[in-house]
């Protein structure tokens, strides 16, 4: 079943075009992640989706709603964790997370909330007092106060020590495990890595590719790298690489860059033996992470 349906999504500031026609779609109980450079258009692909922001053209459906249309309809069924959120310095967790059960008919049982986002134990702590990773699980207690279908996360780690980042992650991971979806926006790498269930790439209005991480690492076509230490003569320039590779030797260490990982390793330990080289010290072979696809697709390979 589709939590999301985007199709030919377009949103224009007067003459200028912030999203040219994207299509994606988010599916009942994952994550997904929707990654992309500043100004990419993943904040106001989100608002769309929230409500809070009309479209200039195509389709957008949050669960089986128009959120043009039925605002009030689709918050009543979503949660939503923005960048910043601000409270009253003096409140109390539990107080806090209380009054925001209040505003729903069906609220989730306060307990649970502080469980899922793991603040139990800081549950009488006053908001001055929490960390930056606290507050942002606390963020995430609000969000989940009313029990809702679908949960909007906006960079929920930005700015956090590591210890911080991997608590909400576990908090992000406990929400799939209760059958919630979420939508993610994020910069980092790693956090798409550890919780997206599929992901998309969103570029100047445009997505890219979507997929599931490793599926969108293939369809950026970056080529696996096959590296080993280059024997002693080919650095004193007495071997000649194979012409049909593309091998480059710096520092001792020679990189063969390739789209058919079988076929170069035949190639190589056949040259290996042409020439007596023995076994290649230090042979390895390096699939295409979410980073190289992520650099290949954005900047064109440039770090």
């Amino acid at each position: 079943m589709i939590a999301i349906e985007v199709s030919g999504l377009e949103m224009s500031y007067g003459d200028r075009q912030v999203l040219a026609g994207i299509d994606f779609e988010v599916r009942y109980g994952e994550v997904f992640c929707l990654l992309g450079p500043n100004g990419a258009g993943k904040t106001t692909t989100v608002e769309i989706l929230e409500g809070f922001r009309q479209r200039t053209g195509g389709i957008a459906r949050v669960l089986d709603m128009d959120p043009a249309a039925q605002p009030a309809r689709v918050r009543e069924r979503i949660g939503i964790v923005l960048q910043e959120c601000g409270f009253p310095r003096q409140a109390r967790v539990a107080e806090l997370i209380d009054m925001w059960r209040s505003y729903y008919i069906n609220p989730r049982p306060l307990e649970e909330l502080l469980a899922v986002v793991e603040l139990t134990a800081d549950r009488n702590a006053q908001v001055r007092r929490l960390s930056g990773g606290q507050r942002r699980r606390l963020d995430l207690a609000l969000a989940l106060a009313g029990d809702p279908d679908l949960i909007f996360l906006d960079e929920p780690t930005t700015g956090f020590d590591p210890e911080s980042r991997r608590r909400c992650w576990a908090a992000i991971e406990n929400l799939r495990a209760l059958g919630k979806t979420v939508l993610l926006t994020t910069h980092y790498l790693d956090e798409v890595e550890r919780l997206a269930d599929r992901m998309a790439i969103l570029q100047d209005g445009r997505i890219q590719v979507a997929g599931t991480v490793r599926n969108v690492a293939r369809q950026a076509c970056v080529p696996t790298r096959i590296s080993f230490t280059a024997p002693e003569r080919l650095r004193a320039g007495s071997l000649t690489l194979p012409a049909c590779l593309d091998i480059s030797v710096s520092g001792g260490i020679a990189v063969c860059s390739t789209a058919s990982t079988a076929v170069a390793l035949r190639e190589l330990l056949a040259w290996a033996a042409e020439n007596d080289l023995g076994d290649l010290d230090d042979l390895s072979v390096a699939n295409p992470t979410l980073e190289d696809a992520y650099l290949q697709l954005v900047t064109g390979g440039t770090r």
